[in-house]
């Protein structure tokens, strides 16, 4: 048995670009960066970014160009695709990228039109291609409690 599966959560470093292939089909590309903070040697607290290339197909690429900007907060689900490519000397070259499979959005309403609100980390029912929550949704859902009537989440509210 084998698995090939990545966690990310981090912002978008660009906004989406979109093509269609012969076919139709809808690809996004992007670049998402994650942030690493630790101690050196000397201790002094350093930070590192990794950028990651994002790959999206199909209604999720469109909904990423549609809803997804610079800079906004997201969970990302895929697998890692390493692609072989020729240089301008002719040299081999392997390129990796995350194929998504899945993504939320997560931050607040102070982060634009880009971010649903209700983007949290759960998910409904294995739906691979869920829309974004539009921005006027709580994080509550419709669990019970009337709009506005509940404790507002922040990010540190997100259990990762």
């Amino acid at each position: 048995m084998s698995v090939n599966k990545v966690i990310l959560v981090g912002r978008l470093g660009r906004d989406p670009e979109t093509r269609y292939t012969g076919g139709g089909q809808a690809v996004a590309n992007f670049s998402m960066a994650t942030d690493e903070s630790y101690k050196d040697k000397n201790g002094e607290r350093q930070k590192r970014t990794e950028w990651h290339k994002i790959v999206v197909w199909g209604k999720q690429a469109e909904i990423a160009q549609q809803y997804l900007k610079k800079g906004s907060l997201l969970y990302l689900e895929g697998r890692i695709q390493s692609r072989e490519w020729q240089d301008k000397e002719g040299q081999k070259r392997t390129s990796f990228e995350i194929v998504a499979s899945n993504f939320r959005m997560l931050g607040g309403r102070a982060e634009g039109a880009a971010a649903s609100g209700g983007g949290g980390a759960s998910r409904s029912g294995g739906d691979e291609h869920e829309q974004p929550a539009p921005a006027e949704d709580s994080y509550g859902g419709g669990g019970g409690t009337p709009a506005g009537g509940g404790p507002e989440i922040s990010d540190e509210d997100i259990p990762f």
